[in-house]
Formats: structure tokens, C-alpha cells, sequence
């Protein structure tokens, strides 16, 4: 169930990232003003969060050959993720709990989850 929410999480994001790139970015006051700018949010958010979410619902489709590592790469991508947010936070401090620290605490508690699955 974990692997299903997490996967429909990234399937959500990337797919609103491909069709609105500029309000995906707008929460991090990052302003998508160019056809150059909007292609790199379809290509880094849009694209990358279709193609792990996929690989998410693959994996579970697997039978348990390709899984556990998936589910591990994922949850690493996603404290990955967070670790950049915190080195953020030592360079500079957010102006508010949404959008950075509200990710953040969505990425270590999903990479969470998806390891305390992992056999």
C-alpha cells in the first residue's frame, strides 16, 4: 500500500508538471517564465516524476525480482532530497513551514516508509 501511495504522489506531481510547469514551481516563488525554464520543470519534476512512479507500479507488478531495489532507490532518491533541503537550511532560512519544510517532512517520512517494507 505504501509503494501505491508514494508512486501515485510522484505519477501526481510528474503529470502536473508536464501540463502546468509554472504553477508546479510557483510555491517556491521559482518563476517559470521562459519556454527554456518550463521544459526544465516538465524534464526534471514532470518526466522524472512520471518515470519513478511508474517504476514504483512496475515493481510491485515485478513479483518481487526487480522490488526491493526500486523501493530502495526511491527512498534514497528521497532523502537525497530532504538532505539538499537541509543543506538549505544552513545557507538560508525559508520564510515559511510550506512549501521546504512541508516537502521535507514528506520526503523523510515516505523514504521512511518505503524502507521499513523493504525485506
Amino acid at each position: 500500500m505504501v509503494i501505491v501511495v508514494v508512486a501515485v504522489f510522484f505519477l501526481g506531481m510528474g503529470v502536473f508538471g508536464l501540463v502546468a510547469p509554472a504553477a508546479l514551481v510557483r510555491p517556491f516563488r521559482m518563476i517559470a517564465d521562459s519556454a527554456e525554464a518550463r521544459s526544465e520543470v516538465r524534464a526534471v519534476y514532470g518526466g522524472f516524476g512520471v518515470a519513478v512512479g511508474g517504476l514504483l507500479l512496475m515493481a510491485l507488478a515485478d513479483g518481487g525480482r526487480m522490488g526491493a531495489g526500486v523501493v530502495v532507490t526511491v527512498a534514497v532518491s528521497l532523502l537525497g532530497m530532504a538532505f539538499g533541503r537541509l543543506v538549505g537550511r544552513t545557507v538560508e532560512r525559508p520564510a515559511a513551514f510550506y512549501p521546504v519544510w512541508c516537502y521535507f517532512w514528506v520526503e523523510v517520512a515516505a523514504a521512511g516508509a518505503l524502507l521499513a517494507g523493504v525485506r
